[in-house]
């Protein structure tokens, strides 16, 4: 048997070089060199040749024998669905060689890049999809052709063909099959051991370097993946989603395709992380981010913004309806309970939508009118999706420009205090006022709470506001308690007012001795608060509650009924009043159901300790239901407006 030699090599100059000398020293010789390699290297191969005089224009041989054969040609005549073929390797390479070693006399060199390429994609058309470990069977096929026909074979293969550390198994095997290796770079064995001590040096200080290299490009690369993906959720995150929106937005321009982009905020999100805590909140991103995915194509982008707020990018849209529908499956599907730990989770989204280029033609205008349609679907009730119009940055740029003059309101006097007396449904005298604030605008008249408060909430006006109101209010209680002592004025809180600043206006109150009073008297003042106050759980809020009512101050939960979870806080928390939401008391005398609603909260607060106030009674057969039904305390049109301060003096006892 023959030698079987296998030659690395890391470039084509190196390849070529190797080839040249392989076949040109057979030629020299005057024995027969076959070349199986790609129709370049062959050219490249006989231009170095017939440069040396060893072939003429006719790629003949001047001495010797020389044969080729296009390795891309050869590999359809014994490759069958990407497996090599023993019996038809024979009829083909090994017929050739027989062919070499009948018709000249001499040694028979044979060089095979055809291997190696085995080990990749093949160039021809023709050739089959070549399968991994194709290039061991034909090292073995070689091997069974030497047992019967006297030729050296040169194997040559790239270092590519061999990328990863998955590939070094089939490595090992193709050297384990071949009577000699030959490296990458050729060295001399013969040289001094000086010189092959600094060669074996520089080659370790080489691996050394080459190591760091490939640690310091991990760091890299671990880092740029830390920057771009969201850590809690994997999603691409804010600096992702702009870069993806811009090219998208390019590609839109150039296909003439629209593309749609969804601002989602989750609904009640914060009630989930402050009652079960930031680790169930962490859980539950995760899941709805696995839940948006599944709604949409590999192409599109889903992202994290931050907190509790995604976006989804739809490009290249053929079919607008398809938004709809995706919108409408994210509602359905978010709404869905979701476990969290071992328990359910309820959420749900308000998704805004907004269409390029129809509602704008760049990345941050895109945005900022998905944003404002998101608000509205929360304006609507939440858990549903709104797309962008044009009239809502109309409405947008209304509310910046009130929000800039609001900041400016109380300096310049503009708001003042309203007071609604509150009576006694047993004897009919005003035993208590909510204060209310309006605002009264030199160019736009009166402005409702309704537009302006929402402002101040998110701006975060209302501490000031609010401290401005329970300021005025008190004075005004203190002024009013010789006329009725036991005159009580509420005043609204914000839940916003207990988180600013850590509820420092709140503390203050009761710190500069404001909130006066005992258990044993009536206070000058009461609190006025909502569910989603009492919704947050939040240790600091509940301490500066128990304190107001240690200090006697008397809290009311205001809008009751209209909430979801309302019986388990009148368990869990120490209130004194409830106040009947206004849309159970309207139409009450022509509505049974309602009648019966009522009756039921005020029987449940009396066997809890606690007092009832009715809302928005405006017929005195409202009035007489409410009192038959055991109602402690009434407030509504029936009994007196929200009136300035001396107006509703005048209501007092002289």
């Amino acid at each position: 048997m023959g030698a079987h030699i296998v030659q690395f090599y890391e470039d084509d100059t190196f390849l070529i070089k190797g080839l040249v000398e392989f076949v040109g020293s057979a030629l020299k010789a005057g024995d027969t060199a076959i070349a199986i390699a790609t129709g370049d290297h062959l050219a490249r191969l006989e231009k170095a040749l017939r440069g040396r005089g060893q072939l003429d224009d006719g790629a003949a041989a001047t001495q010797g024998q020389y044969m080729r054969l296009e390795a891309d040609m050869a590999l359809p005549l014994f490759m069958e669905d990407g497996h090599p073929d023993e019996t038809r390797f024979r009829d083909t390479i090994g017929n050739v060689i027989l062919d070499a070693s009948e018709s000249h006399a001499g040694k028979l060199f044979v060089f095979g890049e055809m291997v190696a390429l085995l080990r990749t994609q093949p160039r021809c058309q023709l050739c089959p999809p070549v399968k991994h470990d194709a290039a061991v069977h034909v090292e073995r096929y070689f091997n069974n052709l030497m047992r019967h026909f006297d030729f050296t074979l040169l194997c040559a293969y790239p270092l590519s063909a061999f990328p990863s550390a998955e590939d070094m198994a089939t490595f090992h095997e193709v050297c384990a099959l071949h009577t000699d290796v030959v490296p990458a770079e050729s060295y001399d064995p013969h040289t001094e051991r000086e010189s092959l001590q600094r060669t074996i040096a520089g080659l370790q200080q080489q691996a050394h370097a080459l190591s760091r290299e490939v640690h310091d490009r991990q760091m890299v690369e671990q880092a740029l993946r830390e920057v771009n993906v969201d850590r809690l959720t994997g999603l691409p995150n804010r600096n992702v989603f702009q870069d993806r929106l811009d090219i998208d937005i390019k590609k839109s321009q150039r296909s003439g395709l629209p593309l749609a982009l969804m601002f989602i905020d989750l609904d009640h999100f914060k009630e989930i992380n402050d009652t079960r805590g930031h680790e169930a909140g962490d859980l539950l991103l995760k899941a709805v981010g696995r839940r948006l995915q599944g709604h949409v194509r590999g192409s599109d982008t889903v992202a994290r913004l931050g907190g509790d707020e995604f976006t989804i990018t739809l490009a290249d849209l053929h079919d607008m309806a398809s938004v709809t529908d995706i919108a409408q499956k994210l509602c359905e599907d978010l709404s869905r309970p979701f476990m969290v730990g071992d328990e359910l989770a309820y959420i749900s989204a308000s998704i805004g939508i907004t269409i390029f280029p129809r509602d704008a033609d760049n990345a941050g205008d895109l945005l900022r009118n998905a944003d404002q349609a998101m608000y509205r679907s929360k304006e609507r009730g939440r858990n549903r999706f709104t797309y962008f119009k044009s009239s809502m940055q109309d409405a947008a740029q209304s509310r910046m420009a009130l929000s800039n003059e609001l900041r400016r309101a109380v300096e310049a006097g503009q708001l003042e205090v309203y007071y609604q007396p509150i009576v006694d449904m047993n004897t009919g005298k005003i035993r208590k006022a909510e204060a209310l604030v309006r605002w009264r605008h030199p160019d736009r008249g009166e402005i409702s709470p309704v537009e302006f408060i929402p402002i101040a909430e998110r701006t975060g006006l209302i501490s000031s506001i609010g401290d401005w109101v329970y300021q005025q209010a008190l004075a005004k209680a203190r002024d009013w308690r010789h006329r009725e002592p036991q005159l009580t004025i509420n005043v609204n809180v914000s839940p916003l007012q207990f988180y600013e600043g850590n509820g420092e206006n709140c503390r203050k109150w009761l710190a500069e001795g404001h909130a006066q009073g005992s258990a044993a008297t009536v206070p000058e003042m009461g609190l006025e608060i909502t569910e989603g106050l009492l919704l947050s759980s939040d240790a600091d809020v509940l301490k500066q509650l128990l304190a107001f009512q240690q200090a006697g101050i008397k809290i009311s939960l205001d809008d009751f009924g209209t909430g979801y979870s309302s019986l388990s806080y009148l368990r869990k928390f120490a209130l004194d009043f409830l106040k009947i939401d206004k849309s159970f008391v309207y139409n009450l005398e022509f509505d049974a159901a309602n009648v019966a609603l009522c009756e039921a909260i005020i029987v449940m607060a009396h066997k809890l300790g606690l007092r009832v106030i009715a809302e928005g009674v405006e017929t005195r057969q409202q009035a007489v239901l409410l009192r038959e039904a055991g109602c402690d305390f009434a407030q509504g049109f029936l009994f007196g407006h929200a009136v300035p301060a001396a107006d509703f003096e005048a209501l007092l006892p002289a």
